[in-house]
């Protein structure tokens, strides 16, 4: 897992004006929160914490005005038309402690033979592991599934130390059959159109 380390500036103004000026200077607000701490609002460097963000569940080593906080980004809120980054909430974490995280899901292999297609039940799987050991995915085996097989929590392999955050027998992945159109459903709709 990358450690990467970015320069903070605590803010001194809040609002929706003040938000904006630091947006509009490339710069993203923050909140960091955790461990029994008063939460502390901090502005980061848009583009070093963009280049960050590309990892998931990336570790982040702040340097707060000379003090160095350990974090994980928790949530993160991006503008809905062009994903600038708008706000973000970092979780305090210390070496040694778990955290539950959802790490993305991988699949490799083909599908059995058939018409079938993998339907992701949830893409991201929820897990616990050791703050600075976070995997930065999981891989799971398609190789031969067909339609109606599914894959469980239980049975994706997670690396040492890393333990599932939900019930072992939930559903990850799934094959389900393709649906054919029917032939004349199809020439009925070309009937009405051209009417």
């Amino acid at each position: 897992m990358a450690d990467v380390k970015i320069t903070a500036e605590v803010r001194k103004e809040f609002g929706k004006g003040a938000s904006r000026r630091i947006r509009q200077a490339e710069k993203v607000p923050a909140v960091i929160y955790g461990h029994g701490t008063d939460p502390v609002h901090v502005t980061l460097p848009g583009y070093d914490l963009m280049m960050a963000l590309k990892k998931s569940n990336v570790l982040i080593t702040l340097d707060i005005e000379g003090r160095k906080e350990l974090v994980i980004p928790k949530a993160i809120q991006r503008e809905a038309i062009r994903g600038f980054l708008v706000h973000l909430d970092l979780l305090v974490v210390k070496k040694g402690e778990k955290v539950n995280v959802d790490v993305p899901i991988h699949t490799e292999g083909e599908l059995g033979i058939g018409q079938n297609l993998l339907e992701y039940v949830i893409n991201a799987l929820p897990v616990e592991a050791e703050a600075t050991h976070i995997p930065e995915s999981v891989t799971v085996s398609i190789q031969g599934l067909v339609s109606g097989d599914q894959v469980l929590a239980k049975d994706v392999p997670l690396p040492d130390g890393t333990t599932l955050a939900i019930d072992g027998e939930e559903p990850v992945l799934q094959v389900l059959s393709a649906q054919a159109e029917e032939p004349g459903a199809e020439a009925d709709a070309e009937e009405t159109t051209a009417v």
